[in-house]
């Protein structure tokens, strides 16, 4: 089961305070067993002891492509928003303190950009001289910030035809998916190399697959390998925890609903072998994931529930 969010499999949203990414607090401690435990919400009272502690780790989003480029020259600086992605993403940048008297200290500037395209947001006078004050800070989020989920029909069960697994952690349950991202996200206990279909069609938007190692050391917490995909009403379909060098398909590809895209793994912050399995969509600057239903027999709803076993049909 995996001990790391959605926001670890793929950085979503991003943020710079003068050009250095934020840092997740997590946590690390050991339980009744004397085993280390590595996550990212805080411990229960009862399980806090001397052990218990407190770690920072910086997460990079270089696989979407979804950046503020600052450009100083003459005293002034530009800031242009710049989305290499292939669907829509929104952009804010904040500045904290700068020595232009047209721009106060909070002044915020939106954007949201169509995919493969930048566009300046605000030009900054006097910075760069000497004891300049500029500070900002930048967050992009992707997808349309006006998208809603409206899939056709219930979600195929992305395994094969006729394969029965046990879903190992679904919503209610919060043992790791505490955060808006991973709320409604599903884990399915799927050995080490089973074949991963597409639960809905869409188009491939990100496609990872350098990762071979996985753990529940702090450092796997950006090491999964993964597909995300991009479907027709604007929300997007990620797959996490993929086998290194299984993806099968590429960045642009358009796939159908039950196309083999890759094999599962345990890739990333994860310990053991398994799928998850998310949707999400962009509420303006938040990431949020949706509920989701999978199809059953006859195509009837199945609600995915934790230690429930799934059929694809």
């Amino acid at each position: 089961m995996a001990t790391a969010t959605t926001t670890a499999l793929l950085s979503l949203a991003l943020a710079l305070d003068s050009g250095v990414l934020p840092a997740q607090t997590a946590y690390k401690y050991k339980d009744a067993n004397g085993q280390w435990v590595f996550t990212d919400s805080a411990p229960p009272a009862a399980q806090r002891n001397e052990s218990t502690s407190t770690f920072t780790l910086a997460h990079e989003d270089g696989s979407l492509n979804l950046t503020i480029e600052r450009a100083d020259h003459q005293g002034v600086t530009d800031f242009t928003a710049v989305n290499a992605c292939l669907c829509v993403a929104t952009f804010r940048l904040t500045i904290n303190a700068s020595d232009d008297p047209r721009i106060p200290s909070g002044a915020e500037y939106y954007k949201v950009l169509r995919p493969r395209s930048r566009e300046l947001l605000i030009t900054v006078a006097n910075a760069g001289r000497g004891k300049s004050s500029l500070r900002y800070r930048w967050m992009a989020a992707p997808g349309a910030p006006d998208a809603e989920h409206h899939p056709d029909r219930p979600y195929r069960a992305p395994f094969a035809i006729g394969s029965t697994f046990v879903i190992s952690q679904a919503y209610p349950s919060t043992f790791t998916h505490t955060t808006p991202d991973s709320r409604y996200a599903v884990d399915i206990a799927l050995p080490d190399g089973t074949p991963v279909y597409a639960a809905r069609e869409g188009t491939v938007i990100d496609a990872r697959h350098d990762k071979f190692l996985g753990g529940v050391s702090p450092v796997m917490l950006d090491q999964a390998n993964q597909v995300t995909i991009l479907h027709a009403d604007g929300t997007i379909g990620l797959y996490g925890h993929l086998h290194w060098d299984s993806i099968r398909v590429h960045i642009g590809e358009h796939v159908g609903r039950g196309q083999y895209i890759a094999n599962s793994g345990s890739t990333g912050f994860s310990s053991g072998p398994h799928l998850h399995f998310a949707v999400i969509r962009n509420d303006g600057m938040t990431v949020l994931s949706v509920p989701i239903v999978f199809a059953g027999p006859s195509g009837l709803p199945v609600t995915p529930e934790t230690h429930k076993e799934l059929t694809a049909y």
